[in-house]
């Protein structure tokens, strides 16, 4: 499969099935146009990741997974949901995810309580893929890695609201997985990082680390 940096914590999984979104933040990509969606993912209800989710949902008939309260705030806007929470994995024709605890907080973009933010764990065509969304630095990694054995890790490293390039490397060592790709960083000004000092302290320990610019795709 293939994975589709957007901008910020934005990704498309490219499955043999279809088209996966994740927190379809897209003020970064103008010029993305969505193809064959089948899924959409959020991970917490924020501006910056519940993005154009609703209207994607909407055009596409594609399925929106999310925390409950956030999948009931978009269905109230017309979208296609699956209000889910924490627990057992969710099986798709491509594979399965995995709801998963992340410490932030969530809202909608008009201030309505959007449930617990998460992580999630992503099974797709035998590739395991762990995006943390906003988090700080926690224990749950370490159950993760003993469970998923995640081999992708997309981790903020924008610090203020996440976790900073230090703890992100730190992160990087307890989920285990061999590539690492870097997200929610210079955006605006309160999360400007630098992704090759994570690069060098991550890489430091073994990992892989890919910088990925917008748009661009690469082979996992």
């Amino acid at each position: 499969m293939q994975i589709k940096y957007l901008g910020h914590s934005a990704f498309e999984f490219i499955s043999k099935s279809g088209n996966i979104l994740v927190d379809p933040f897209l003020a970064l990509n103008r010029n993305y146009i969505p193809s064959n969606i089948i899924n959409i993912f959020l991970t917490h209800g924020h501006g910056d990741h519940l993005g154009s989710a609703i209207e994607i949902s909407k055009e596409h008939k594609a399925l929106i997974t999310a925390i409950f309260e956030l999948a009931n705030y978009c269905q109230n806007k017309g979208a296609y949901t699956n209000g889910i929470s924490f627990g057992s994995k969710l099986s798709f024709n491509w594979g399965w995810v995995v709801f998963t605890p992340a410490f932030h907080s969530s809202s909608t973009p008009d201030g309505q309580y959007a449930g617990m933010p998460a992580s999630i764990v992503f099974h797709i065509d035998g590739v395991t893929i762990y995006h943390a969304g906003d988090t700080c630095l926690n224990s749950e990694m370490d159950i993760i890695k003993d469970l998923y054995a995640p081999q992708v890790a997309l981790l903020p490293i924008g610090g203020h609201f996440t976790m900073d390039e230090e703890h992100a490397a730190i992160a990087a060592k307890k989920l285990g997985a061999n590539t690492v790709i870097p997200m929610h960083y210079n955006s605006f000004p309160a999360i400007e990082a630098n992704p090759h000092n994570f690069k060098t302290l991550a890489e430091s320990d073994g990992k892989h680390v890919e910088i990925m610019s917008i748009n661009q795709v690469i082979t996992v």
